[in-house]
């Protein structure tokens, strides 16, 4: 499954700059801000925020953070609309891409999107063009270190997840997309922490890139998209190389 690769994505941006960090939350923000709109301030009424603070807990954001966001969203009327909008295409070397977006202008948007892809030997395509790709699951990282895998496969199926792999470094745990709270919840009543716990969009297969240059482009296509403030995540199936 895609985990593994995603997670060797995150484990590359450990080191992120303050501004980098900033971004995030900023990006994190606005997320459970449009939730808290669309559904209510209240996480156990409302599935997508509780997973939403899950999110932000995960990247480290301060739960005042959180409260403060989900007060002000809750107490707003009017100001921007925002929509939610998922970008499809091919990066370098053909491979496939998915782009999660929220966006007060789906005009700006898929204009710098299309851009990004053009610049960096790529393509955006249709709705549908890449999506039938991958396999929409709840994807739960824990780390490795001072666990026993036995014990947490065990726990993990016992509280409903439907795969669990392990590649020396973490735990990943798959679950049916709406069971992702439920599984993590669980979990989390038998004492266990995560590094992440989101709803992906998984690959079904890998593809590499042999070309150092091509390699180089999807890099840059990637660090475009990221910067992009209506970009939410990004989703792949090229199997980066290990870093030396």
């Amino acid at each position: 499954m895609s985990g593994h690769s995603k997670w060797n994505n995150i484990k590359r941006k450990k080191e992120k700059t303050d501004a980098a960090k900033a971004k995030i939350f900023t990006k994190i923000g606005r997320e459970i801000s449009v939730i808290v709109k669309q559904g209510g301030p209240n996480p156990q009424e409302n599935s997508r925020l509780k997973d939403a603070i899950a999110k932000a807990k995960a990247a480290n954001v301060p739960n005042d953070n959180i409260e403060r966001i989900i007060k002000k969203a809750a107490g707003e009327s009017g100001g921007a609309e925002y929509e939610e909008l998922v970008y499809e295409g091919y990066g370098p070397s053909g491979i496939a891409v998915l782009v999660e977006t929220l966006t007060d202008n789906r005009n700006r948007t898929a204009g710098d999107i299309r851009h990004y892809f053009d610049k960096c030997g790529g393509n955006l395509g249709q709705s549908g063009s890449v999506a039938f790709m991958f396999d929409r699951k709840g994807v739960i990282v824990i780390e490795a270190e001072g666990h026993n895998e036995d014990e947490i496969m065990d726990a993990a199926l016992e509280c409903g997840a439907e795969d669990f792999t392990f590649d020396g470094d973490v735990f990943e745990i798959s679950t049916a997309p709406n069971d992702l709270g439920s599984v993590r919840d669980a979990l989390e009543e038998k004492g266990y922490s995560f590094l992440s716990a989101e709803v992906q969009y998984v690959p079904q297969t890998m593809s590499t890139i042999d070309d150092p240059e091509a390699q180089a482009k999807m890099e840059k296509l990637i660090d475009m998209l990221e910067e992009n403030d209506d970009v939410q995540d990004i989703w792949h199936n090229w199997e980066m190389p290990d870093e030396e």
